[in-house]
């Protein structure tokens, strides 16, 4: 599975090593991934998901539901 986070869609952003003497090299900045288990009372089951840390901390604050149906994912 990829570095990407499922609901938002992060991903690594792609940019440039910058040594002293100024030789660039190509390096990626990857997301704040976190594999987390998510309880839905409504039907009685578990999600596992892999979220963003930014992703995760607004399920904690809004719910799973909630949250989903903003995003506009059919789960």
């Amino acid at each position: 599975m990829s570095r990407k986070c499922q609901i938002t869609g992060k991903k690594g952003l792609v940019g440039n090593s910058v040594s002293h003497s100024n030789r660039k090299t190509k390096r990626v900045q990857q997301p704040n991934l976190i594999k987390k288990r998510i309880f839905i009372p409504e039907e009685n089951r578990t999600l596992t998901l892999k979220l963003s840390a930014r992703a995760l901390r607004t399920v904690n604050k809004k719910g799973i539901k909630q949250y989903l149906k903003e995003q506009g994912v059919d789960n």
